[in-house]
């Protein structure tokens, strides 16, 4: 199976958005959004990503939030539309939430509404309490698709935070369910892929500002129940950490630059990374960057080797890069 990973996509749309409506949290996004945060996020890399996934022969499609910049019904539909153009589908395509997606509190049940065939949980791994269409939408989290050998378990960090702040939570029910489904016997023998928008490990998942606010209590589930690989976005940047596993396994934990970001730093320009599943386990991983001039994506031609999911993995990537660990924090 190939397993494709793409975060904070910032879609942008403000096609009969009322000023009005950016009357509350909403206009710091604008004002960031008419001064850089528009020349810099390019929809046309998402477009070109959608048709390199397409034809990358990709069973999975994964996004972990960050469709929409201010949390407008107009930008949601936009994002949709987008979206709907991967060949794979809804089964076959999973988005959570990420802070910008609740960037205001009607935020979350829009995504909810919009997105609900990509964040919809397979039969008989719905919770008794679903308040998707909620403002407590926490409740549907954390949502199970299992496809093949792949157990991918998203979970939502989603929260409209107060100014100037962008940090996520997960809460004590989503920890408990969380610990529910990683030690259901349903899984036992699949790859356990655990999504999250917010970084849940490094110096980053302990900003008060921008990070995981109960990181802890997410790295003691792991701790006890283990898993086999945990993404996330947000920080876009790739980023390189571990979570201690059951017994002393690392769990790796892998971030992702942003899907549409152009930047002049090579490690900045858009780009989503693929890996590849088997024999249950991830026995390997590489990126694919967007070229501006081309409208293309290629594999990256980063000089620093990619970094391995498990010791002595088939293609030999087995070890973390110190260097890269370093300045990921």
């Amino acid at each position: 199976m190939r397993l494709a990973h793409c975060s904070d996509l910032h879609l942008l749309s403000h096609d009969g958005a009322r000023w009005l409506d950016l009357a509350n949290k909403r206009w710091i996004g604008a004002m960031n959004l008419l001064s850089s945060r528009s020349r810099h996020y390019h929809v046309a890399a998402f477009e070109d990503m959608v048709e390199d996934m397409n034809a990358q022969g990709i069973e999975h499609v994964l996004c972990t939030g960050d469709v929409t910049n201010l949390a407008l019904r107009k930008e949601f539909e936009f994002a949709r539309q987008k979206f709907d153009k991967l060949a794979n589908g809804p089964l076959g395509v999973t988005v959570i939430p990420g802070n910008h997606d609740a960037y205001v509190a009607e935020g979350v049940p829009l995504f909810s509404e919009l997105f609900a065939p990509y964040a919809q949980p397979d039969s008989g791994w719905e919770w008794e309490e679903d308040h998707r269409h909620s403002a407590d939408d926490i409740l549907h989290w954390p949502i199970v698709r299992i496809r093949g050998e792949l157990a991918l378990i998203g979970l939502s960090t989603s929260r409209s935070t107060p100014w100037f702040t962008a940090y996520g939570s997960l809460g004590q029910g989503q920890c408990a369910r969380l610990k529910k489904v990683l030690l259901d016997p349903r899984l036992e023998g699949k790859v356990r892929v655990i999504a999250i928008h917010h970084p849940p490990a490094g110096v980053r998942a302990k900003s008060r500002i921008r990070g995981l606010r109960d990181h802890q209590a997410f790295a003691h589930v792991i701790a006890e129940c283990g898993a086999d690989l945990i993404v996330h976005g947000h920080e876009h940047r790739d980023m390189v950490e571990h979570l201690g596993g059951p017994e002393g396994v690392s769990v790796p934990v892998r971030g992702i630059a942003s899907g549409t970001y152009f930047h002049n730093k090579v490690d900045r320009i858009a780009r989503y990374r693929i890996y590849d599943i088997e024999g249950g386990r991830v026995v390997g991983d590489h990126v694919r960057i967007w070229d501006r001039a081309s409208r293309k994506f290629a594999p990256s031609v980063d000089p620093t080797p990619e970094v391995g999911i498990n010791q002595g993995a088939a293609d030999g990537t087995g070890r973390p890069d110190p260097e890269r660990t370093a300045d990921r924090g």
